[in-house]
């Protein structure tokens, strides 16, 4: 029993692969919450081990990616039986719960972040972040184009996407406005435009990871999840109590229950605001937290309930939501189509300058190179399951409120400028 594969112990992990085997053969795996629980922890930690047990590649993220892609893999083979694959597809899309993770990350890291460093951080991370995409457009426009691939193609069809904000902020949006502007079909500009997306998306998480292993080498370029110098490190102290004996009968439940409804309430005030102003929900969900933060709105005891929701979440539902991602919403074949040399260099390069930009002017400004290198990492990402997969390769789960202002905010002002751009040579 003390032998765990993730966070389930070696004898749960045998009868659990037994019982679902049984259960696929009677046709009995329904996308109901205790069946999809039981498939997608078996499911992620299983792909994260494998990951965390390979030589050399566990130390740039090989967990996070094995958790994302062997599942996107096992269905484009299909390796995963066709009834698990329809309820994980079913339980993601139904459940949304990759929001109810976001929710839970972004209120706990806010809570936990000193109140002086969140205001100073908030207004500095939009320097490295907006010079790291003009950077990275020249550069990787300037590659593309010397490989071969034409200016227009390479900023339009590779550059920009991989800086769009994803799938369903930056992909869909960007397609549909170059059907309006071309006049051609929107589904064959967003197959032109999804490769990028998940190869940049991949490209940023081995960076992340790589980023990670130097950070454990030259301790002076990071600040181990916070963005600059001062202030204490909130989340790190909760982590060492967590695993304190002598704190765990002063664990308060209603504060830490209190503190996840809070996370819920926030998000569905998210929700109302992207009804009545347009404003992405995960965004206006930051703002709030934030504003409820430096206005002292939450007390005390439940700001520490926060910070053992977050630790919950971050460790029980990682790997899983990574797993149902890559099984519902990352086509193998996609990714694979982007697999050419010169596309290939041209991503890489995009993705590097990215965050080189964001380390060097970070550190001229006084922030940790590697964490604002990190964060313009998720500017590159596949959306808000980027900045999952890209903040766990890291092990800095604690910059996803700056990782949402880079995808989120980074993104939407991408597509917009790109657009108008485009209109206007068009």
């Amino acid at each position: 029993m003390d032998f765990n594969i993730g966070i389930i112990s070696l004898p749960i992990f045998a009868i659990l692969v037994g019982l679902l085997a049984i259960l696929t053969m009677e046709g009995q795996i329904k996308p109901d919450a205790p069946t999809m629980i039981a498939v997608l922890v078996l499911g992620g930690f299983s792909c994260a081990e494998l990951g965390k047990r390979l030589p050399i590649l566990r130390n740039v993220g090989a967990a996070a990616i094995f958790a994302t892609f062997i599942p996107s893999a096992l269905v484009y083979y299909k390796l995963l039986p066709g009834p698990i694959e329809k309820s994980i597809v079913e339980f993601t899309k139904a459940t949304n719960f990759l929001y109810i993770y976001i929710a839970a990350i972004i209120v706990g890291s806010i809570l936990g972040m000193d109140r002086n460093v969140l205001i100073k951080g908030f207004l500095k991370i939009f320097v490295p972040l907006g010079l790291g995409s003009i950077a990275a457009g020249a550069v990787g426009t300037l590659v593309g184009t010397l490989l071969g691939l034409g200016a227009y193609k390479t900023f339009f069809f590779i550059v920009v996407p991989i800086m769009a904000g994803g799938v369903g902020e930056g992909a869909i949006p960007l397609s549909i406005g170059y059907s309006a502007i071309l006049g051609q079909p929107q589904g064959d500009f967003f197959a032109m435009v999804l490769p990028p997306v998940m190869l940049g998306s991949l490209t940023a998480i081995l960076f992340s990871g790589m980023l990670n292993y130097v950070g454990r080498k030259y301790p002076q370029l990071t600040g181990e999840g916070r963005l600059q110098p001062g202030g204490t490190n909130v989340l790190e102290a909760a982590s060492t109590d967590m695993h304190d004996d002598t704190t765990t009968s002063a664990i308060d439940i209603p504060a830490i229950a209190g503190a996840g409804l809070t996370a819920i309430v926030l998000y569905l005030l998210g929700v109302m605001l992207n009804h009545l102003i347009g404003l992405p929900a995960p965004v206006a969900m930051l703002f709030l937290a934030v504003a409820a933060k430096l206005s002292s709105a939450v007390s005390p005891r439940l700001q520490s309930g926060g910070l053992i929701v977050f630790r919950f979440v971050q460790i029980g539902m990682t790997y899983p939501l990574l797993f149902a991602i890559g099984v519902s919403l990352t086509p193998w074949a996609k990714l694979m189509s982007a697999f050419t040399v010169p596309n290939l260099i041209t991503i890489v390069a995009t993705v590097f300058t990215l965050m080189a930009t964001g380390a060097f002017v970070g550190r001229l400004m006084g922030m940790y190179p590697i964490e604002t290198a990190i964060v313009n990492a998720c500017h590159s990402g596949q959306g808000g399951t980027g900045d999952v997969a890209i903040l766990t390769a890291a092990d800095r789960m604690q910059l996803m409120p700056f990782a949402q202002i880079a995808t989120r905010i980074g993104g939407a002002i991408t597509v917009t400028a790109v657009l108008v751009l485009l209109r206007g040579i068009n």
